[in-house]
């Protein structure tokens, strides 16, 4: 059985319930104060004999469990019942993402490891019905999701990327493609690496992985962040202030600029495109007109099939205590108050 929510966000209402108890708790404590300043306890519990003590308790219980039921209803959580095969046409795209710490420079804002974030997930937006993966890279490459057609389950891994991820700094582009090859496990699938960096410090071994790369029909699409100006890399701390810039060995401030040429040369290496990332409207034109210009092919793709929503059981089991509370009355019920299971006599 496979299981989801319709409104995760409607889960928040459940934090009503504490506070309603809290509520409650006032009210029973105020009741007593206010029944001791009127007269001693023991008197008013005579004056009043089939009132009961549980009852209230009973009642109020009763209605939260009611709202809680009516929370879940609205929530709507529905159950898969099976996974079917379904036939796509598309295309394989890997986004290989820089998470270097030059990649922390503000010369883009927010900086340029967010505007990347940005970018890709944009693009991922538009795309139809082709599989995608994700690869993370500084001084090496990280596998961080496996190839899917779940583009929610790809931002919520994108959004989480940072540059704490790979303790080895520099920017290994050709690991990053060595690591997205592998990812296309289709033989005739068309194949796209969307290369994300600001090319700084790339190291060796670039064009011989995108020689490689080329070999295996696979082209890679490159997106430089950053200005060739550069920018600093700002140190954060407490409360997320900057507190600091990055210092080289000789105590200079860091200024990382953007190398397109790597990134240019590793595009044109496998007749495809480099694109600045600094006008996003830009990069999703021209990713689409080269998404445009490859050749899609039919893949088979698992999927959770016939979700059946579950809300009216809920919906059922609150009016149900909602009307039981309706019987609830707040005196003692006679024929257990001879039973005295609450201990009320």
């Amino acid at each position: 059985m496979y299981h989801k929510l319709e409104e995760p966000i409607l889960l928040y209402l459940l934090l009503l319930i504490p506070i309603l108890i809290g509520l409650f708790l006032f009210q029973v404590y105020w009741k007593k104060k206010k029944q001791k300043e009127f007269g001693d306890l023991g008197l008013i519990k005579q004056l009043s004999p089939t009132k009961s003590r549980f009852k209230p308790v009973l009642k109020f219980t009763t209605l939260l469990l009611a709202l809680t039921g009516l929370i879940f209803a609205l929530v709507n959580p529905k159950i898969g019942t099976k996974i079917e095969t379904v036939k796509r046409q598309g295309i394989d795209i890997v986004f290989a993402l820089d998470i270097s710490k030059s990649m922390l420079a503000e010369d883009i804002a927010p900086n340029r490891l967010e505007k990347s974030k940005q970018l890709i997930s944009q693009i991922i937006s538009s795309l139809g019905n082709d599989r995608i993966g994700i690869v993370g890279y500084a001084g090496s490459a990280y596998p961080v999701l496996p190839m899917t057609t779940d583009y929610s389950i790809a931002k919520m891994y994108l959004q989480n990327m940072n540059t704490n991820m790979l303790s080895s700094q520099g920017t290994a582009l050709n690991d990053a493609i060595n690591l997205a090859t592998t990812y296309f496990d289709a033989v005739d699938t068309s194949k796209l690496i969307v290369l994300i960096s600001d090319g700084e410090d790339h190291g060796d071994g670039a064009e011989e992985a995108s020689e490689l790369a080329k070999e295996k029909g696979i082209k890679i699409l490159t997106i430089g962040v950053g200005t060739e100006v550069g920018g600093n890399i700002p140190i954060r701390g407490d409360k997320n202030v900057i507190a600091e810039y990055k210092k080289d060995r000789n105590g200079e401030v860091v200024i990382t600029k953007l190398n397109s040429e790597i990134l240019q040369n590793i595009a044109k290496s496998t007749k495809a495109t480099y694109i600045d990332g600094n006008n996003t409207k830009q990069v999703l034109e021209k990713t689409k007109n080269v998404l445009d210009n490859i050749e899609k092919t039919e893949f088979d793709s698992q999927e959770i099939a016939e979700y059946q929503t579950q809300f009216q059981w809920f919906v059922g089991i609150a009016f149900f205590l909602l009307l039981l509370d309706v019987f609830f009355l707040e005196r003692k019920t006679s024929w257990l108050q001879k039973l005295n299971l609450f201990n009320e006599k």
